[in-house]
């Protein structure tokens, strides 16, 4: 979704109040370095929030706005709330910080928090992590139950990749011996992996 549309969609769900304070916030971000603590209150002004969409969606607005540096960024993720975490992951594709942002994707993969793990296998992810990082994460998606869909441009990645077919096939083994069930995601990521007719 583009900058625009996010800050549409996010309006669109804010009171006259709520409105006012974004208005004011994003203003600040842009202007001011004193808007840390409004990324760490916009849950309070986002009540309607389901689940923390709106919450998420507005602390991306403000760190869009506000443009942080590598080390602002790790820092917000680092002593940050999970709610907060994910909003850094979430916003990496509107600030594209290059590589330098890949230690905090690669921490939230070390995470069992399926929110976590599923906003840091977005477009961010599909576009710098290698494919080592890259395999990895998709089993990581596999065993904590994250969607496929959550991961960016997987059928792409996946396309053709016989080193991921072999983990997914040794995966799927290991789970069935232990009588477990295989995730219905690990088939179709599988078939993606199957090269392509000349």
């Amino acid at each position: 979704m583009l900058i625009a549309d996010l800050h549409t969609a996010v309006r669109d769900h804010l009171d006259g109040d709520a409105a006012a304070w974004l208005d004011r916030a994003l203003a600040e971000a842009a202007t001011t370095p004193h808007w840390e603590a409004d990324f760490a209150a916009a849950a309070r002004h986002c009540r309607r929030s389901h689940h923390g969409e709106l919450a998420d969606a507005t602390r991306i607005l403000l760190l869009h706005a506000a443009r942080p540096d590598i080390r602002t960024l790790t820092r917000l993720y680092t002593h940050g709330t999970a709610a907060e975490r994910r909003a850094v992951l979430l916003s990496l594709p509107y600030l594209d910080p290059g590589p330098d942002a890949l230690p905090l994707v690669e921490d939230a993969l070390r995470t069992n928090d399926t929110r976590l793990v599923a906003a840091a296998v977005g477009p961010y992810a599909a576009r710098h992590l290698d494919a080592h990082g890259w395999r990895q994460a998709v089993l990581k998606c596999l065993f904590t139950g994250v969607p496929m869909d959550a991961v960016a441009e997987w059928p792409a990645r996946a396309r053709g990749d016989a080193e991921l077919a072999r983990m997914l096939t040794d995966y799927a083994r290991e789970r069935t011996a232990a009588g477990r069930d295989v995730p219905a995601d690990l088939s179709r990521v599988l078939a993606h992996t199957t090269p392509e007719e000349p």
